[in-house]
Formats: C-alpha cells, structure tokens, sequence
C-alpha cells in the first residue's frame, strides 16, 4: 500500500478559486449588463490620475477596434463597454495555449460632481482608451494674490489717562 501525503492547503486554494469565480460572475451579471456574461469575459484594467485642470482614465485593451467600443456618459455615470471577438485565420490551427482574454467587458465609474461631463474627450491609441474630463471652472484651484504695502498700518487706539481723584 502506498502512502500519499493529504495536502490540505491545495484544496482550500482549490475552493476559495471557485467561489472567486463564482462572485466575480454574480456581480458581473447584476452589474447593470442585460447581456449574457459568457465564462471568456474579462475586465480591462484602469489607471486613473487627476491634475488641477482634468481626470484622466486609461483602459488597457489592446486588440480592440474602434466600433466595438462603447463609451457613454450618463448622469453622473462613465461607463466602457466593449467585446474582443477570438479570430482564427480560417484555417484549423492546433493552439497549444491561448491565455489572451476575449469576450466582453463593462466598467462603470461614477465621475464626481466637479467634473464637467458635457465635455468628455476619448481617444484610442496602442492598446489604450484614454478618457477625459475636464474639471468645472469652479473646482479648479485659484491663486490668490497678496498685496504688499499698499494699505495703511492699524494703529493701536492711544489709552485715555483720567485724572486722579
């Protein structure tokens, strides 16, 4: 009889990737998609910065054409939504591995209320979507200039003396 050694971690790794994958499809399907999420969908990721003039997003999603992006802006809501198709030559081919991700993908980000969202710019360049929104006139920091030497110094009211009684 041979003796095999129980690996107890392997198995709670095994389980804790399953359950993973099942909330990560939960969500994905209560997400606001009134499409089917098939099992080869992915979710780009994102940088996002901010300067004292714009909010800049930026998805990586190399691969993509231009017509299966869909941005839109509603309300207070930014939204991605895009499908990279698998293409083969026509041919049969015999793929030893395909770890590229296809199918479709939504990301929604809620843009804050210093944003001016009638002025969103997208470009498509490399593999990346770069979005931009400007921020309003009146979120943006002003500098307040100090003026030196034009007023008058305040002088301390002078004490009254009263006389001694």
């Amino acid at each position: 009889m041979a003796i095999t050694r129980w690996e107890a971690y392997r198995d709670v790794v095994a389980l804790q990737n399953r359950m993973n994958s099942l909330f990560q499809d939960f969500s994905r399907s209560n997400s606001g998609e009134s499409e089917l999420v098939t099992a080869a969908g992915f979710v780009p990721p994102v940088d996002i910065y901010e300067d004292e003039h714009k909010l800049v997003l930026k998805l990586e999603i190399p691969g993509m054409r231009q017509e299966d992006l869909d941005v839109r802006m509603e309300n207070t809501t930014l939204s991605v939504k895009g499908e990279r198709s698998f293409q083969t030559e026509g041919k049969e081919e015999n793929f030893h591995r395909v770890e590229r991700r296809y199918g479709s993908f939504y990301r929604a980000f809620t843009v804050p209320t210093t944003m001016n969202t009638e002025n969103v710019k997208a470009s498509y360049d490399a593999g990346v979507l770069k979005i931009e929104l400007e921020k309003r006139a009146e979120a943006k920091p002003k500098q307040i200039k100090v003026s030196v030497g034009d007023s008058k110094p305040i002088e301390a009211p002078k004490a009254e003396s009263k006389p001694a009684a």
